[in-house]
């Protein structure tokens, strides 16, 4: 398999980029961008570094927090990110994605409340405040991939057919049951109630989760669905319409995020003797791919991504964090990676390509939604009270950009960083002083990683010997479902041996049998 990270300097990166033909790979060395605060819903944000929703299939089988749950989120709460976006959160049991994912009722919310509060205590200590800290969680109903049983949307021609029916066996096909209109008034419902525990228990905001073909993403994509829910966009959207505004009327301190798909693309397979990516096949237009041009998967179509993020704002969405793909049938558009999960396939283009796709369409989306109108304010005090950096890189100089951060009307999350390993803080400090992104978020990275921001602050740059090097052994963990709780969790064996090596050494001994 090819090797693609070659690079020894943010230069080395941006020269392969230009090789490439892409446009939106820029690298800075001025740190300090990324160390200024920001507004977000009326509150202070203490700095551009968010930790990314991440999955651990780590909680109990109702649906608690566990031991290695409570982990994560400490040591994320002491690692110096200033925006942490908890992970997928079921709202209900037929939701879940997994049988250890998180899912919040009134059984489980005292648990999660003291997983929020274990976050936060953790953060004080290490900074001496949580006042700059955003803290909240991730709302989902797993839709086609709860793991009970397939809830579909709508029926897609293309993922139909690589959609298993756990309990029969069987994949899914254009007999199998939609759910109702009926169903969808009954999940708004279940959000509703979901996120007034949400508030009660801690939760700064909730993001109405519409990402990676989940059920309100997949609804976005349902042009082939019959009734209110299905058909023009207005249809389509209405779902989430409807629950973003019932939490504005009952809920107006709530501050509301959403993570959201702007470009779904098409699924792969792995063919051929080298196993690499190839479409599925499929027919002309396409009918059930957001922000796809119709005739050409591999071309995006932003006009109704733009559309939505508009109406997300005129809603009352006051953040919002943009992702591509399907981590199950395209993952090389969700995570660029060197090296591709276990259930995956070799990557049909060169990863940065990738990385450009994510940077150039969160700044599309981000483009859209800000007002140059009102700068933020370089902040006077030192960001972060235990660094005693001045958060600027060591590396070599290249580039340097003028700080140009504009306050936004909703800030966007940029996602995609993990595959530049070393050159993630030069690539994020890039894009945010462009106004590409307000904030720059890892996922992966945080779990080799997680105290980063800190290892940034006090010596700029990162811990080389833990910088994640994308060898997809966390999503391998997380494929792995022969483990008496149907799921082991997910962590960073390389990295983080201690706790997750010995699972590691476990499921791959399942695996290869």
């Amino acid at each position: 398999m090819a090797t693609y990270f070659k690079y020894k300097t943010p230069t080395d990166v941006v020269a392969d980029a230009e090789r490439l033909g892409l446009s939106h790979i820029a690298m800075s060395d001025d740190l300090s961008v990324m160390f200024q605060p920001i507004e977000v819903g009326g509150r202070t944000v203490g700095n551009r570094w968010a930790i990314q929703p991440m999955e651990g299939c780590d909680g109990t089988l109702d649906g608690l927090p566990d031991e290695l749950t409570f982990r994560r989120y400490v040591r994320f709460g002491c690692g110096g990110a200033k925006l942490i976006w908890g992970e997928a959160t079921a709202i209900a049991d037929d939701a879940r994605m997994n049988p250890r994912q998180l899912w919040l009722h009134a059984g489980s919310a005292a648990a999660i409340e003291k997983m929020l509060a274990d976050c936060r205590a953790a953060h004080r200590e290490a900074f001496g405040h949580d006042r700059d800290l955003l803290l909240g969680l991730q709302l989902t109903h797993s839709g086609r991939f709860s793991f009970r049983r397939p809830q579909l949307a709508t029926h897609d021609p293309i993922l139909d057919p690589l959609t298993r029916d756990k309990a029969t066996g069987s994949f899914v096909d254009a007999s199998y049951p939609l759910l109702t209109d009926d169903d969808l008034k009954r999940i708004e419902d279940q959000y509703l109630d979901t996120a007034k525990l949400a508030e009660q228990i801690g939760c700064d905001f909730v993001d109405i989760k519409q990402c990676h073909r989940y059920l309100l993403s997949e609804l976005l994509a349902a042009k082939n669905r019959p009734g209110q829910y299905g058909g023009s966009l207005e249809n389509r959207t209405r779902l989430v319409r409807n629950i973003i505004t019932r939490l504005r009327a009952e809920l107006p301190t709530l501050l509301i995020a959403s993570r959201f798909n702007a470009y779904d693309g098409i699924p792969y397979r792995g063919a051929g003797e080298d196993f690499i990516g190839e479409p599925c096949p499929h027919e002309l237009p396409l009918a059930t791919a957001f922000g796809t041009d119709p005739q050409d998967h591999l071309r995006d179509d932003l006009t109704e991504s733009l559309q939505l993020a508009r109406w997300l704002r005129d809603w009352g969405v006051g953040l919002l964090n943009v992702s591509l793909g399907n981590p199950y049938a395209n993952p090389h558009l969700v995570r660029p990676a060197e090296y591709p999960p276990v259930d995956g396939y070799k990557p049909p283009e060169h990863p940065l390509i990738g990385v450009d796709r994510h940077f150039r369409i969160a700044a599309r989306v981000q483009s859209e939604l800000a007002d140059s109108s009102s700068p933020v304010a370089p902040r006077q005090d030192p960001p972060m009270a235990a660094s005693k950096s001045d958060c600027s890189a060591t590396s070599t100089a290249h580039t340097v950009f003028p700080s140009r951060i504009d306050r936004a009307t909703v800030p966007v999350v940029g996602s995609g960083y993990s595959w530049l390993q070393d050159f993630v803080p030069q690539a994020a400090a890039a894009n945010v002083s462009l106004g590409r992104a307000a904030f720059a978020g890892l996922g992966r990275g945080t779990l080799s990683q997680p105290d980063f921001v800190k290892q940034l602050a006090d010596t700029g740059r990162l811990d080389r010997k833990r910088v994640c090097r994308t060898f997809s052994y966390c999503t391998n963990l997380m494929r792995t479902k022969n483990h008496p709780l149907g799921q082991y969790a997910t962590g960073c064996p390389p990295f983080d041996k201690e706790v997750y090596g010995p699972l590691w050494k476990e499921a791959e001994a399942k695996r290869s049998k």
